[in-house]
């Protein structure tokens, strides 16, 4: 999602990868054949998750770089950062002074890997069957401005919005957009299974045991047409178990680089003392990470125990203890380095306040301790998560103002049932579809919010969401998106805890590792070569 002139005034620096330790690589290290990339991002096809790399079902930062590798999008994120440019399209561009009219027109030429040419239709297709299929755990939301879609001609689409949206060029940039074949998708129907196909980079041929993906193998896509450009004809992207897995696996040179997830540990180690031939490359991240509350449940509906909760946790003492360098404290949902960014959280409670809870509880009436459960998932953030959760056990504990227990379930089943609402409090993280404040804020705060929460603010969905979205020039919006901020450390429906720093390890011979994550975790495959970095 973009504004037509994006500013980034605060974040510029932050976007561009450090250059610094990546240095210069031969390419007998790294060997011949596909370059590996290691994950521990885990692709399961089951009943809870049909259609894994459907874009009209995917909605989770590793499906997103299955598709971003293999179905293209009318824009993208350019090398760097900053505003899309055009991908598929050759150009795009508001055509009203509301913006509330968008038109792209595409590439000539353009086709699907199969060889079927790829038309405006496609276009107005794929779109039309995000918002037709309306999965409830899919990314239909991100186009909720959109009103309809509007073919002219074969290689021109008109976007016509509800409401005017600066951000909708971000928007066209995500795998929500992308683009799909007709012949091989249908309308009102998920693609179930791993299969995947469209006009992006690379096609892709998935290796599955136990209907579970350990392989994806990325090659060369010869009818490829768009802004990217290739350093490489394949890539495999194998999924590990844990980060001690894939961590041995780069060590032992069966993989060349790993982006998903090293642990705390790892990243403290690789920066002391690397293996031999790995190098650990710092990269700007977006991440967040924060507790989520069932404003309906008992305890934790009444506001003045999760104002409490917002007072009392240290969020230092989590990051000493679990995360190291790898995160910063964070007391906001809009990260420090995005536009618009407002201490709020801190302005209001301070650090690990007890006075303040107990002061707030008290008021409020509220018998102390607070018996409270707070519910991770086990195997979806990396292996800190479970001590960070036993950190924010114990500091909360040790106020005296809160009885807490933790709990831990696997993804598969964590997930559902978050969404229905079955944990008064849990913990989630969110890597943001685009880098801008909006991203931070709609997804947590809209009517059919990512959270499924019942937690409903006025001002903020009927005005503040509205207003923010009118204006291009994001100086312009930063009030409104202040005030945002300010209302949600107020009403504390979520409680940001961390802001996370990326890491990428890298064996020498491999180039481009510097470009191959973004700022929004991107995982940008095309970017990695073999030979001399420039």
């Amino acid at each position: 999602m973009n504004r037509k002139t994006l500013v980034l005034t605060a974040t510029a620096a932050l976007l561009t990868p450090a250059l610094a330790g990546c240095g210069s690589a031969t390419g007998g290290e790294a060997g011949s054949g596909a370059i590996v990339v290691g994950t521990t991002d885990r692709f399961e096809a089951a009943d809870y998750a049909p259609a894994p790399f459907d874009p009209a079902y995917a909605y989770d930062a590793g499906a997103w770089n299955i598709l971003r590798q293999t179905v293209q999008t009318l824009m993208h994120t350019p090398r760097g950062g900053g505003q899309p440019v055009p991908e598929a399209a050759s150009d795009c561009r508001f055509t009203d002074a509301g913006n509330e009219s968008y038109r792209c027109t595409l590439r000539p030429g353009l086709k699907f890997a199969n060889g079927d040419p790829l038309t405006a239709k496609d276009v107005k297709f794929s779109i039309d069957r995000v918002l037709a299929i309306k999965d409830e755990n899919g990314p239909s939301g991100l186009l909720s401005t959109l009103d309809t879609v509007e073919v002219k001609g074969a290689d021109t689409v008109v976007f016509h919005l509800k409401t005017p949206d600066a951000t909708f060029p971000y928007k066209l940039s995500t795998p929500a957009a992308g683009i799909v074949n007709q012949k091989t998708y249908d309308a009102k129907k998920l693609r179930a299974g791993f299969a995947v196909d469209g006009s992006g980079p690379y096609t892709m041929k998935a290796d599955v045991k136990d209907n579970r993906l350990v392989r994806a193998v990325f090659t060369k896509n010869p009818n490829y047409k768009g802004d990217i450009k290739l350093q490489n004809d394949k890539v495999e992207l194998r999924t590990f178990e844990d980060s001690e897995a894939v961590g041995k696996a780069l060590a032992a040179g069966d993989v060349h680089m790993v982006s998903r997830t090293l642990s705390p540990a790892q990243i403290k180690d690789f920066s002391a003392k690397p293996p031999k031939g790995v190098k650990l490359v710092p990269m700007p991240g977006l991440e967040i990470r924060y507790l989520g509350f069932n404003t309906e449940a008992p305890v934790v509906g009444n506001k003045a125990v999760r104002q409490a909760l917002a007072a009392a946790v240290d969020r230092n003492n989590i990051i000493s203890k679990v995360y190291g360098k790898s995160a910063q404290p964070l007391y906001s949902l809009v990260p420090t380095n995005v536009n618009g960014h407002v201490n709020s959280f801190f302005n209001k409670y301070g650090e690990a306040n007890t006075a303040k809870a107990a002061s707030i509880l008290s008021q409020a009436k509220v018998q102390t301790p607070v018996k409270l459960t707070l519910t991770y998932t086990t195997d979806h953030y990396g292996d800190g998560t479970a001590a960070e959760f036993e950190a924010l056990r114990s500091q909360l504990n040790g106020t005296g103002l809160f009885d807490i227990t933790v709990q831990g379930s696997e993804w598969a089943s964590f997930r559902p049932s978050q969404k229905q609402g079955e944990f008064p409090a849990y913990g989630l993280g969110w890597f943001p579809d685009f880098p801008d404040a909006d991203n931070f804020l709609a997804p947590f705060l809209e009517q059919e919010n990512f959270l499924g929460t019942p937690y409903a603010n006025n001002a903020v969905r009927t005005r503040l969401i509205p207003e923010s979205r009118r204006a291009v020039d994001r100086n312009v919006a930063a009030p409104a998106i202040g005030e945002m901020q300010d209302i949600v450390a107020d009403d504390v429906p979520v409680l940001p805890l961390w802001q996370g720093k990326q890491y990428v390890a890298a064996r020498d011979g491999i180039t481009g590792v510097e470009w191959s994550v973004n700022a929004i975790s991107d995982l940008q495959l095309w970017e990695l070569g073999r030979g001399v970095s420039g």
